[in-house]
């Protein structure tokens, strides 16, 4: 069997968490060790083994996932992190990964976002195997059996039973609640977004229902493919049209973390139904969600049904009933161009990270964290000098092609226009101070003449 991860989302209903750069499958919520698309790369090597799992993500992504696996301590084959040059829905994203699939051979595939939090694993893999008894015929896809009727999901109409599942009568789109209510009582389950087929039959369907989607791939070019195939999701591409659809219910605790108020289903809450991870004080408050910085200290009197995120550059206060509308937030600031859409004060890098302190007129401040025996690109700033102190571990700093060691407590400073690399060639975490001086301090301010990650 071979699993495909799909970890291209944004999840802009989680913003200020979940921002573009680094969306909510890539996060440790609070008492969360790992990611969640961590726990779904483990789950996936129940079903599969590491060399048949497959990961269609976007380039911004790409070393996320890399990264994320390492510190599981695995080393992932990187030809198998597919990288769409752009964006177009699901439908294209797991027919990326059939394609590659069948240079191999065709074979059972299982399909599964990266952002669902799953509790009982074990019953989970139990009953997705359950699919290879249909996948010689239908496309399966599973459903939960749902706890309340959610208006957040859509739902599936199950027909005739089909071995450990059922033929599907019609998939329903995302309803009001009465309209849930009723689907509740005629056990309907809610749409998962999770899948398992044969590449073969699977390829079948896609050449009859979306045949723009199959003749795009046709080309060897997925630069050509992803300008000329449509973007559609495989619920309207494929599982509305077929004949050959089966649904297999699950009936396990299990979220895809959409918006605010799923959190309210995952994380345990006080006698008055508040749900608080820092030991925020509540005095006569009832339901609310509050996740806030550590290093802070909140209070909320006399409030009810708020859900309050405060991140050190971003608040959102908003009533639980209104967490859809988050995105709407998003939209605005990217109207604003404002990059708070978009990026957290910690960005990721291949390398490691940074986290902005402080800026101001002609002036930043970074934390930077270099990994152990990784090293940033060969580069120049035309705009901006730095100054370098290290505070843990020791830096191979090479300027002009002169190398040097510079120890914790001691420093060294960077001309603009002169030729640069920060490397950590320790075991422990490299930890430095860089105050950046200039007149432009944008990070597209770069010329990189060497890269160990192909970024020149």
């Amino acid at each position: 069997m071979k699993a495909v991860i799909l970890a291209g989302g944004s999840g802009t209903r989680l913003w200020p968490l979940s921002r573009n750069n680094f969306p909510k499958q890539f996060l440790k919520l609070k008492n969360m060790d790992k990611s969640i698309f961590q726990l779904s790369f483990e789950r996936c090597l129940k079903l599969a083994g590491l060399a048949e799992i497959y990961i269609v993500t976007n380039k911004n992504y790409k070393f996320l996932v890399l990264g994320q696996i390492e510190e599981l301590g695995y080393r992932f084959t990187e030809s198998h992190i597919l990288v769409e040059p752009q964006g177009k829905n699901t439908l294209p994203a797991i027919y990326y990964a059939v394609k590659e699939i069948q240079k191999q051979g065709d074979d059972i595939t299982a399909v599964f976002p990266s952002d669902h939090l799953i509790e009982d694993e074990e019953k989970f893999i139990r009953t997705v195997k359950e699919g290879e008894q249909l996948a010689g015929e239908y496309i399966i896809t599973y459903g939960i059996r749902p706890n309340k009727p959610h208006t957040g999901y859509g739902y599936i109409k199950p027909a005739t039973p089909l071995g450990p599942g059922y033929q599907v009568a019609e998939f329903k789109e995302k309803p009001d609640h009465e309209t849930a209510l009723v689907y509740l009582e005629k056990g309907y389950l809610w749409n998962s977004g999770m899948f398992m087929f044969r590449t073969d039959i699977f390829t079948g369907e896609v050449r009859r229902h979306s045949p723009e989607v199959y003749e795009a791939f046709k080309s060897s070019d997925i630069n050509e493919i992803y300008e000329k195939t449509p973007s559609i999701s495989i619920d309207y591409g494929i599982m509305e049209k077929s004949g050959r659809v089966a649904v297999i219910p699950l009936n396990i605790k299990w979220s895809d973390l959409g918006s605010f108020d799923t959190f309210y289903d995952e994380f345990a809450r006080d006698e008055n139904g508040n749900i608080t991870f820092n030991g925020e004080i509540l005095i006569d408050s009832s339901n609310n969600l509050l996740y806030t910085s550590k290093d802070k200290t909140v209070a909320l009197i006399g409030a009810s049904d708020l859900i309050v995120v405060d991140q050190k550059d971003a608040l959102l206060i908003c009533k639980k009933d209104q967490s859809q509308k988050v995105k709407e937030v998003v939209d605005r600031l990217k109207a604003g161009n404002n990059p708070r859409a978009d990026y957290h004060l910690t960005t990721y890098r291949p390398w490691g990270s940074y986290t902005i302190l402080e800026e101001g007129l002609f002036y930043k401040i970074k934390r930077i964290t270099v990994l152990p025996g990784k090293k940033l690109s060969y580069q120049l700033h035309h705009h901006r000098s730095e100054h370098w102190i290290v505070v843990k571990g020791t830096a191979r700093v090479t300027v002009e092609g002169a190398e040097s060691f510079v120890r914790s407590g001691e420093s060294t400073f960077v001309k603009s226009g002169y030729k640069h690399r920060l490397e950590n060639p320790g075991k422990v975490l490299l930890e430095v101070i860089e105050v950046q001086l200039g007149e432009y301090l944008e990070e597209d301010d770069i010329v990189r003449f060497d890269d160990d990650f192909g970024r020149c």
